[in-house]
């Protein structure tokens, strides 16, 4: 028997072991994946490729590292809403230029994609504290230009960068008119039992009842559930039911928390949609969806009024 207990505990202390090793060594390359295998640092195009109006934008995070975005318009002089876009954990901004293309001419936008710092032009070395900066960069930025309509600025984030969105539209409700999480998870510890099926066993997040003994391992723990609740501003959730990467019961977990300090929330199911492509599957219901949520929660202004003839034009010409 003691043989037996023995030989237990051994194996228990075995798997916590490999599990501390793996935390240690590969959690960076888990959450942050800034180069595709197969494929390069660098952007494989341009906006330009796809006939985009856009600025090259580089910006200083308050810690000093050196960050590239794009600013996307619609045309020029657009004075509609403003999407201060946060991508996913993988690739970079390049590979995300198809569904802004389309979003700019389905809800009449102008879009600001951020490469975080480590990815695609951007320098430095991806992290929770340092990503946390370079998002709060970039709505600072935004925020200061006279070009655009500062009160109509939302947040749109997806997996990842829902994560990104929430810290950024918590902190500043002065600034964000309303924010969008789409396939976004509840935490990075909830995530690691999902991605390393052992460790459910001890490491979780804040609903976890394990005990939680390589959490302090952990260090982008990307807490959402526990930023959701404190976002003062109207929250668009756009959930895709066969998500591949993140369980959708994140999703509603998250819209949970959120409902129960803010009745701006509203929570959308795609019965197709997967992690990365739920805005292509869900298809005239996605961006109508979006839409209506910028009419209710980010309205057009009077100077908007004068500028749908410029906006009709511009459509008709990117098409």
């Amino acid at each position: 028997m003691v043989s037996y207990v023995s030989a237990f505990l051994y194996g228990v202390g075995g798997l916590v072991f490999a599990g501390m090793a793996l935390l240690v060594a590969l959690q960076e390359r888990l959450v942050y994946v800034p180069v595709l295998p197969g494929l390069t640092k660098s952007y494989p195009i341009t906006p330009a490729r796809l006939r985009l109006t856009y600025e090259d934008v580089w910006l200083r995070s308050p810690d000093g590292v050196r960050l590239h975005a794009w600013f996307i318009k619609l045309f020029p002089d657009c004075r509609g809403p403003t999407l201060l876009f946060f991508q996913e954990n993988a690739g970079n901004i390049a590979h995300r230029l198809e569904m802004v293309r389309i979003m700019l001419q389905k809800l009449q936008c102008n879009v600001f994609m951020l490469s975080y710092r480590g990815y695609g032009a951007s320098e430095g070395f991806p992290s929770q504290h340092g990503i946390t900066k370079d998002a709060q960069a970039a709505l600072d930025h935004l925020s200061q230009r006279t070009d655009i309509d500062t009160s109509r600025i939302l947040v749109f984030g997806r997996s990842l960068g829902g994560a990104v969105g929430s810290v950024v539209a918590k902190n500043n409700p002065d600034k964000v008119a309303a924010l969008i999480v789409e396939n976004t998870f509840t935490s990075i510890l909830d995530m690691a039992g999902v991605l390393l099926p052992f460790l459910k066993y001890f490491i979780g997040g804040s609903a976890f009842k394990g005990p939680k003994i390589l959490n302090f391992l952990v260090r982008s723990p990307w807490s959402t559930i526990d930023v959701i609740g404190e976002v003062k501003r109207p929250i668009l959730f756009l959930s895709g039911l066969q998500d591949e990467m993140i369980p959708p019961i994140h999703m509603q977990m998250l819209y949970a928390k959120a409902a129960a300090h803010n009745r701006q929330c509203v929570f959308v199911e795609f019965p197709d949609g997967m992690h990365m492509d739920t805005w292509l599957s869900g298809g005239d219901h996605y961006w109508r969806t979006i839409k209506e949520f910028l009419k209710k929660h980010v309205p057009e202004g009077q100077d908007d009024e004068s500028s749908k003839n410029d906006t009709a034009a511009a459509l008709k010409s990117s098409i």
